[in-house]
């Protein structure tokens, strides 16, 4: 699969390698490709990342990941051009920059403001509660760590789940888009567990059932 990722820094650097790993097409769009942040993953990656504009990695993609801070989301989708057809996986989160509350949340989400400005786009949101401590490993002990997938699109649905279980991950189907309210403020509880909390990055989430 050609997948185009806007933004190289922990989630997104860690997907595209693992993806590339995988045997994916993958194109960065980055700010500046010869960037401390584009030297530091090339370093990491263990293998030679291409990197190019926002445009550059939307027009790449079958699938697109958005994975730039949450303040910069809009401009970097709008740099980004046309994704139209495209499914856009979104693994934002709306967290204020001191990390004490959702900047938006309840009454709208990242994932539908998201499908608002990229309108033709199948929005999908997945890998917000998860680190990327722990994107390299998803099992813990017997189980495997879940993530919630939620979308108006089958096909973006489908899109995420795959490659979600391509990485070990258990894919839970969350219902539509409109979800994506419930499921950010999970990441900021992730948030205040991992840091706070000091559980660590590590840490993920589990449904179980009987």
């Amino acid at each position: 699969m050609k997948i185009g990722i806007l933004g190289a820094g922990n989630m997104g650097g860690t997907l595209g390698r693992l993806w590339a790993e995988a045997g994916h097409d993958i194109l960065f769009g980055v700010r500046d490709p010869h960037s401390a942040k584009a030297r530091r993953l090339s370093d990491a990656a263990g293998f030679e990342p291409r990197f190019g504009s926002f445009a550059a990695a939307a027009a790449h993609g079958e699938t697109v990941l958005a994975a730039v801070p949450w303040e910069a989301t809009e401009g970097v989708l709008r740099q980004a051009g046309d994704l139209s057809g495209k499914v856009l996986i979104d693994c934002t989160n709306p967290i204020l920059p001191d990390l004490s509350g959702l900047a938006i949340g309840h009454t709208t989400s990242a994932a539908e403001e998201i499908a608002r400005w990229a309108p033709h786009a199948h929005v999908v949101k997945c890998f917000n509660t998860v680190g990327a401590g722990a994107l390299s490993d998803a099992r813990y002990g017997d189980h495997s760590a879940s993530v919630f997938v939620c979308s108006d699109h089958p096909l973006a649905k489908e899109t995420a789940s795959q490659l979600a279980e391509s990485l070990g991950f258990e894919p839970i189907d969350a219902g539509p888009l409109i979800e994506a309210r419930y499921i950010e403020p999970l990441a900021l509880l992730w948030i205040h567990l991992a840091i706070r909390g000091k559980f660590g990055s590590k840490i993920a989430v589990k449904l179980l059932r009987r």
